[in-house]
């Protein structure tokens, strides 16, 4: 998808730092847009990960071998 977008200067000096192998604004702003989505991804999954997926009824203790 082709579109025209104003950058912040100062914040894109400081992306190319951390990425040294990238040497056009077009391959930072891919690298940024996946790590964005990653970011998401995982905090979807950490998110989920606090909710309760059992049932009211399930005793956990009752699964213990030797009790």
């Amino acid at each position: 998808m082709r579109t025209n977008i104003v950058l912040n200067d100062e914040l894109v000096k400081q992306a190319f730092k951390y990425v040294p192998f990238i040497k056009t604004k077009k391959d930072l702003i891919e690298v940024a847009l996946k790590e964005f989505v990653e970011v998401r991804k995982t905090k979807e999954i950490k998110d989920i990960r606090g909710m309760d997926l059992f049932a009211d009824d399930y005793d956990y203790k009752s699964m213990r071998v030797g009790k």
